[in-house]
């Protein structure tokens, strides 16, 4: 498993990875710390929201931060990814408000983004859907010419972002065998949680999960996950290698759910709280805090602004969920077609002038609302 940061923050040489991780600087460290406690409090305010009914359900991710961040700051603006439901870091690094995320937990919108302008799709119910979308794409970019011709801004690379439970499912199969098959330039990341909701890994595969990849022609490389920076070195690489035509690979990043699946699960009912205290230990923003803290210049007034700046991030998203307003019912016709399609709209003027019909109605509320009209 390739390591650069022990979990006491001390570094680690990893060969072949270590010119990347070289190109970095005390500041990108600080930048990496910033960024995973920023979301770690991001993610305590979805929860939160949530409990208070705020949210339908939220996907936790606490733990999971280094990997996440570590691939996102390793990406290029063209580069597109497609995530699974959790990957709320990687979408932040690239450019998405964290309250459009929640917005979509919340039900004001079916997608909750344009995929395009952030190059990160929208998030994927289907256990493992995702990967097929990835790998379809990249075969687009491959025939776009996107790949390997030595331009930066460029060449290309698609990212399927799966979890561990979602490995066992069909889907992935069929995408890796297509990936395989057509050399397609796609990097599948692997998040290892440990857990597919109250399944543990170790019931889902003999091999390790890197390893599922080499019967279709899809190597695989092991990296500890909850270290921030061996993530961003091997994603760089393999992105590298994918953008110049080399062919998909494959990432498992090996980390460590520390909340519940959803707020609609109780990790109590099947998890070992002495396993989860034991990764507790290993946690990616403690390890890079210490790293800072024994190895740079860092002065503790870095991290309590850090932290302020967190607090104050977490208030602003949390004012914007408690003042959006429900959107309007015919909305859901506007985003079928990219441009207006004839039939639609003479189904949404047929269901504007159904709705009408409740205005008189005491209980009933417009367009704009729900009442009767649901």
């Amino acid at each position: 498993m390739i390591q650069m940061l022990s979990p006491e923050g001390e570094r680690v040489h990893s060969g072949e990875y270590d010119g990347f991780a070289a190109e970095l600087d005390e500041g990108d460290m600080r930048d990496f710390y910033r960024d995973m406690v920023l979301m770690r409090r991001i993610d305590h305010e979805g929860e939160a929201l949530q409990r208070r009914g705020e949210l339908g359900l939220w996907a936790p991710m606490r733990g999971q931060e280094g990997a996440q961040i570590g691939l996102g700051r390793a990406l290029r603006p063209q580069d597109f990814v497609f995530p699974t439901y959790r990957e709320h870091a990687v979408g932040y690094i690239r450019g998405l408000p964290p309250e459009s995320v929640m917005a979509m937990f919340r039900g004001q919108s079916h997608g909750g983004w344009d995929p395009q302008e952030h190059r990160f799709n929208n998030y994927a119910i289907v256990i493992g859907s995702q990967t097929l979308h990835a790998t379809g794409y990249a075969m687009g970019v491959d025939l776009d010419g996107a790949v390997g011709t030595g331009d930066e801004t460029r060449d290309t690379a698609t990212v399927a972002c799966f979890g561990d439970g979602a490995s066992s499912q069909g889907d992935v199969s069929e995408a890796l065998t297509f990936a395989g098959a057509f050399g397609a330039p796609v990097l599948f990341f692997c998040q290892n949680n440990q857990w597919a909701i109250s399944e543990p890994t170790t019931v889902q595969t003999p091999v390790p999960l890197f390893r599922r990849g080499e019967g279709f022609g899809v190597p695989g490389v092991r990296v500890d996950g909850n270290d921030v920076l061996a993530m961003y070195a091997v994603a760089r690489a393999s992105l590298d290698s994918v953008r110049a035509g080399h062919g998909p690979l494959l990432i498992e990043a090996y980390t460590y759910r520390m909340g519940a699946h959803t707020t609609a699960d109780d990790p109590t009912k099947y998890r070992d709280d002495a396993v989860t205290e034991a990764w507790a230990a290993k946690d990616p923003i403690s390890r890079v805090r210490a790293f800072l803290t024994n190895h740079t210049d860092t002065p503790e007034e870095f991290f309590d602004e850090v932290d302020r700046e967190a607090e104050a991030l977490a208030v602003r998203v949390r004012d914007a969920v408690l003042a959006m307003e429900e959107p309007a019912l015919d909305q859901l016709f506007d985003h079928a077609y990219a441009t207006e399609h004839p039939l639609v709209a003479q189904e949404k003027a047929q269901y504007q002038e159904y709705l009408a019909g409740f205005a008189d109605a005491p209980e009933s509320r417009d367009a704009q609302g729900t009442g009767a009209a649901r």
